[in-house]
Formats: C-alpha cells, sequence, structure tokens
C-alpha cells in the first residue's frame, strides 16, 4: 500500500465525531493559516504542491485560484462541488461519509485564502443522508470557534451552508450549479465571463471539487514542496480511486499517483483482478464520461510503456490511444462483458440527463441511444455503426458545456476499439443475444 493523505485516518472508530477528529490532529491546518500564516502564502503552498483538480478536469487548483477577481469589491464565494454524479464515481460521497471535518477543515483554510467569508457545500439530491452528517460537523466546528465570527481570535469570519441539489448531474456542471443555488433552472451558463469573475449572484467565485478541498488541510500541514514530491511528474500527491465492475475488491482506494495501472487492477491490496480469475477486457478508468480502452492499450501505452495512474500517462497525448484519469471512477470489464450493452446503457444515462439547452446534445443523445437499442437487440443495420461514429463527432465540442462530450467520447472510443464487437451484433444478432443470454445465466 502507498502512502495514504486523504485517509489516514479512516479506520479511527468514530473519526467522523469532533472529539475524536481533533484528538488526531484534526483542524490544525486551521490554526497554523490563521495564526501564522497570510491568505497569500496559503495559496502560494497550494501552488507549490501542484495540487490538480480531482473533479474530472485536472485543472492546477493554485492557478484556478489566482484567477478569482481581487479587484471586485463585491463579496467572494468559494462553492465546493459536492454534486457526485458521475457513474462510476463514489469516492466524494465516502469521504464527506466518514470524513466530514477533513472537507470541512479544508473549506476553512481555503476561505482563508482567498478572503472568502461565505461558502456552499452543494450537495447532490441523491445524498440527503449525508446533509445532516455535513451539517453536524459545521455545528460542531463553530461551537469549538472554528467557524463563526473572529475565528480563533482573528478577523476572519466565515459561514459555511450546505445546499442540497434536485438530483440532476447537470448540475455537476460549475456554472449549471451556481444557477441551481441561485433557485433558478440548472442551466449552464455561456463563458465567458467565468466563475471567477462573474459566479454565484454575479460575484467572483470558486468551484472546487470535494476531494480537491479537503487536500488542502494537508498540503498546510506538510507543506506545498512536500506534498509535490508524492506522485509523478506533474501529476503529484495522491488520489482517491473508486474501483467498480467485474473486480473481486470494488471500493474506494487511496493511491499515490504513478502506481502501474496493472498493480490496481490485479494487486491484492486493491482491486485484486478479475471476478472468477476471468482476463481484463476494458477498462474506462475515469468515470463513465472518459474513453474506454481495451485490456492492451490499459495495461501499456502505444510505444509499449508500462501505463502509470497518472493524467499524463492515461492520455497518452490524444483519445486515439489514450484516455482520462477524470474523477477516477475506474471501470473494469471482464472479458464476459458486452461493450455494446454497456455503452447503450451509459448513452441512455447522458439522454435522459441533457438539459436540452443544446441542440447536438439534446437530439444526438437521443439518436444514439436509440441507435444502440436497435443494435444491441438484434435490430441493427451495418450503416448505424458510422451513423454511430458520425453522431458522436456531431456533438463533440459543440455544446456548451462538457455534458456533450462526455456523451459523445464513450461512444465513439467503443466504436474505435470494439468495432467487431458491433458489427457482430449486427451481423449475427442471434448467435451474440444467446452468448449474452448463457453469461447471464452463469452469473
Amino acid at each position: 500500500m502507498g502512502r495514504k493523505i486523504l485517509l489516514a485516518d479512516i479506520a479511527v472508530p468514530d473519526i467522523e465525531e469532533y472529539h475524536v477528529y481533533r484528538a488526531n490532529g484534526g483542524y490544525r491546518s486551521v490554526e497554523k493559516a490563521l495564526l501564522g500564516m497570510t491568505p497569500a502564502e496559503v495559496s502560494g503552498e497550494v501552488t507549490k504542491s501542484g495540487l490538480r483538480g480531482r473533479g474530472g478536469a485536472g485543472f492546477p487548483t493554485g492557478l484556478k485560484w489566482s484567477f478569482l477577481d481581487k479587484k471586485s469589491e463585491k463579496p467572494r464565494y468559494l462553492v465546493c462541488n459536492a454534486d457526485e454524479s458521475e457513474p462510476g464515481t463514489f469516492k466524494d460521497r465516502y469521504l464527506m461519509h466518514h470524513l466530514p471535518h477533513l472537507l470541512i477543515e479544508g473549506l476553512i483554510v481555503s476561505c482563508y485564502a482567498l478572503g472568502v467569508h461565505t461558502c456552499y457545500i452543494y450537495i447532490r439530491g441523491e445524498f440527503k443522508y449525508l446533509v445532516g452528517i455535513l451539517e453536524n460537523a459545521i455545528r460542531e466546528a463553530r461551537s469549538h470557534g472554528f467557524l463563526g465570527e473572529k475565528i480563533l481570535g482573528t478577523p476572519f469570519n466565515l459561514q459555511i451552508f450546505v445546499h442540497p441539489g434536485a438530483g440532476a448531474y447537470i448540475c455537476g456542471e460549475e456554472t449549471a450549479l451556481l444557477e441551481s443555488i441561485e433557485g433558478k433552472r440548472g442551466n449552464p451558463r455561456i463563458k465567458p465571463p467565468f466563475p471567477a469573475f462573474k459566479g454565484l449572484y454575479g460575484c467572483p467565485t470558486v468551484v472546487n471539487n470535494v476531494e480537491t478541498l479537503a487536500s488542502v488541510g494537508p498540503i498546510v500541514m506538510m507543506g506545498g514542496e512536500t506534498y509535490a514530491t508524492i506522485g509523478k511528474g506533474k501529476s503529484t500527491g495522491t488520489k482517491l480511486i473508486s474501483a467498480c465492475g467485474n473486480i473481486n475488491n470494488p471500493g474506494v482506494y487511496e493511491i499515490e499517483l504513478g502506481l502501474p495501472v496493472e498493480d490496481f487492477i490485479f494487486g491484492k491490496e486493491y482491486c485484486n483482478g478479475i471476478v472468477g480469475h476471468k482476463s481484463l477486457k476494458a477498462v474506462i478508468p475515469g468515470g463513465s464520461s472518459v474513453p474506454i480502452l481495451p485490456a492492451g492499450l490499459m495495461l501499456k501505452t502505444a510505444e509499449g510503456n508500462t501505463r502509470l495512474m497518472t493524467y499524463e500517462s492515461l492520455s497518452d497525448g490524444d483519445f486515439i490511444s489514450g484516455t482520462m484519469l477524470g474523477s477516477g471512477g475506474f471501470i473494469v470489464y471482464g472479458e464476459d462483458a458486452c461493450i455494446v450493452r454497456n455503452t447503450w446503457n451509459l448513452t441512455r444515462f447522458y439522454r435522459h440527463e441533457s438539459c436540452g439547452q443544446c441542440s447536438p446534445c439534446r437530439e444526438g443523445t437521443a439518436w444514439m441511444e436509440k441507435i444502440l437499442y436497435r443494435i444491441e437487440h438484434g435490430e441493427g443495420k451495418p450503416s448505424d455503426i458510422d451513423l454511430l461514429a458520425k453522431i458522436a463527432r456531431n456533438i463533440e465540442g459543440n455544446t456548451i458545456c462538457p455534458l456533450g462530450d462526455a456523451a459523445a467520447w464513450p461512444v465513439a472510443s467503443a466504436i474505435r476499439h470494439f468495432r467487431e464487437e458491433f458489427e457482430d451484433h449486427v451481423l449475427h444478432p442471434a448467435a451474440v443475444l444467446e452468448k449474452e443470454r448463457s453469461v447471464k445465466e452463469r452469473g
């Protein structure tokens, strides 16, 4: 097992309670920051750490913070994006459930660095049970002097509010999230202006993911340069991975970035191989929105190098032979998995969750879902495969927000790497359906 930073105390009994969290070093980064550092020094440590956004895009956190409009006289806001709705991704839910004070601590330090006095946690509507956990942690932090007025006797004031959404995947997009908090329909905004200049209520706003903000406290404690020595290259630190699919040990794992993909899939301390000792067929490594890769390309790059769990190694420079680390939603397919059926299932999700604002996404996701249904149920035509690929190309890059790309990439990559499987579904539907029935009966 590699080094643990976020989950170091996960096994401590009752760690979700303030007195236990505090006894194990909790809120020390708040004391260190507020009592001994300037906001600029805290931001500097985050920049030096190389921390990249853990919500999917992997954008450098310190750089994103630097864009915040410091000249505006309007109030600033920090919004924690806890709208974890990406299929295959469940690490933020795990973090908030078991270590709520770790997130609250990270929010306090981040708000101090950004000059923010009001912070919102926008949480997925289906996570209602977590609202009570987070609000209890906020009450405990406030009662012990870490929230409210004149925190730790300093001039710094901060209030944190939990804002549940209504269960829309689109609200994971930062501007749709802001629209939702403002009481509007959760439709993405056209950018520019960007939230750093005109965000929540028209004010300068930073939006970061749960895991990203939870990492700020440990970075302040150990120092940005020390954090940057963990990981590999520009992929610094540790990353939470949600592992699921046809593996023996599904769950949430904290890895040091740079771990070989093969070690993660087959290592006993992680996924522990494929169920039933079957062979690996394919992996979607970053949540359902990133391209799927077949086993050979998932374990080795196109040049034959060992594929690593890093932003750079997984991307491999393009989507022909690469994919994305994304949110770390690691979906593993064994040899019996039907790529066509799974792609259809993902497309059903994106068709349902499209806000309908952009016609390429609104119409395109519906067309892809219908065509994939046809192919999967033995009614496909040879021309359907190229039609699917064409629709995906027409969606990609032509929408206001990335949901269009998220819907197009799984389809395009599945056809690119598993075209023969699509052709079998079209040319030999009876044999394919019988095979799927047999696999289902075997469990």
